[in-house]
């Protein structure tokens, strides 16, 4: 079950970077899919003519080439693999908990000024 509030959870990590891509670039990249897909038809075609004196290569050629249409479809509308990413969080040991911290103070501004005026 999820938690109503993951902001609550400290072990729960909310990153900007798990924003999904937009609809426009996740559109590209589904159209760019299509053209390649659909590229591959030609050149299986043009080497069937090309081989037209061995008939089972033409036959095989022509034969790989008919489902290619359909594949582009089902991949083209497929959706865009999720980013998994891991972050590795700061976990800091009883040793490094008890350790005084040094707190470092601004300067009393009573340093050199220089005008450029």
């Amino acid at each position: 079950m999820r938690d109503p509030n993951p902001g609550d959870n400290p072990d729960e990590i909310t990153v900007i970077t798990d924003a999904p891509m937009s609809y426009q670039d996740q559109l590209a990249a589904r159209r760019r899919r299509y053209s390649i897909m659909m590229f591959m038809r030609v050149p299986c075609l043009v080497l069937a003519a090309v081989f037209y004196n061995t008939p089972w290569l033409a036959a095989t050629l022509i034969i790989l080439s008919i489902p290619l249409p359909w594949m582009a479809v089902i991949i083209a509308n497929d959706r865009l693999p999720l980013k998994r990413t891991k972050f590795q969080r700061f976990r800091a040991d009883a040793e490094q908990l008890e350790k005084p911290v040094e707190r470092r103070q601004l300067d009393s501004g009573e340093g050199r000024i220089i005008d450029g005026g």
